[in-house]
């Protein structure tokens, strides 16, 4: 199962700081869980401070507690050090599941 997740962040330097810094670290994080990592962006709308993630949970995963699993690991604590997550605004996440024909299984 995909998720795409896409969080808003408060301002530009909190979107470059999490995007290049503290997602970046999650690549790691994620695999230790079974986690793939498809993509990570920054959007490029005008004033918009999002950064959207294409993942996949290993198959058999509940995504929402795995997700709460992660989270409370070290690991993950380790990755967002330095980072106020405060600075995050909202999270949204949209469960997919691919097509016949997706390019992307």
């Amino acid at each position: 199962m995909f998720q795409l997740r896409i969080y808003t962040l408060r301002s530009p330097e909190a979107l470059q700081q999490y995007a290049t810094v503290h997602w970046a670290r999650h690549l790691t994080t994620f695999q230790t869980f079974g986690v793939t990592t498809h993509g990570v962006w920054t959007e490029r709308s005008d004033g918009a401070n999002r950064v959207v993630a294409l993942i996949r949970y290993p198959p058999g995963a509940e995504p929402e507690q795995l997700t709460r699993h992660i989270m409370a690991s070290p690991q993950f604590a380790a990755d967002m050090a330095g980072f106020d997550p405060n600075e995050i605004i909202d999270v949204q996440a949209v469960l997919l599941d691919p097509t016949s024909f997706s390019p992307i299984h």
